[in-house]
């Protein structure tokens, strides 16, 4: 997906997260972050799982869900 391509649809988009890129299946305006659940929007979506095919609001996000040892309280 092209990063200056618009909806019209509004509401949560379906996403398939590729190597680099990522395909809308459905559209939509916004992702879920899969350890936050706070709303992405698909302009700003900079940080997915491939294997996980997860959304990550951050780069906390990322190492919450990848290495939750790691990250500390508070």
């Amino acid at each position: 997906m092209n990063r200056f391509e618009r909806f019209s649809a509004s509401g949560e988009a379906e996403v398939r997260y590729l190597d680099g890129d990522f395909r809308v299946v459905r559209p939509g305006t916004f992702v879920r972050c899969a350890v936050t659940g706070q709303p992405i929007p698909l302009d700003e979506l900079r940080y997915w799982s491939v294997d996980l095919q997860e959304a990550y609001a951050s780069p906390q996000a990322v190492l919450a869900r990848m290495h939750p040892d790691r990250v500390r309280p508070g």
